[in-house]
């Protein structure tokens, strides 16, 4: 199976200690927004994304009731948001 890199709006809430915890991500496939909101967060790390390349820190998040990572990488002092989608 081949993956790509997609970069995603993320909904984020912070809290008063500066952590930041996505509550939601909408993707735009075909010219159409689709928002998934994120059931729950599972683990928050360090990490490289051997699928598509990338590194940031990887947020193991629930959605719709599956395990799939979301990640936030930077670049020269700005973040961006993608995942791992599979190519069809």
């Amino acid at each position: 199976m081949k993956w790509e890199k997609q970069y995603v709006t993320v909904k984020l809430r912070h809290d008063k200690d500066g952590n930041i915890r996505p509550i939601s991500v909408t993707l735009v496939e075909a010219g159409e927004e689709q928002t998934f909101e994120i059931d729950r967060l599972k683990q928050r790390c360090r990490a490289a994304s051997t699928r598509v390349g990338g590194t940031g820190i990887r947020y193991t998040v629930m959605i719709n009731g599956k395990e799939t990572y979301l990640f936030h990488e930077f670049f020269e002092n700005e973040g961006r948001w993608f995942m791992e989608m599979p190519v069809c």
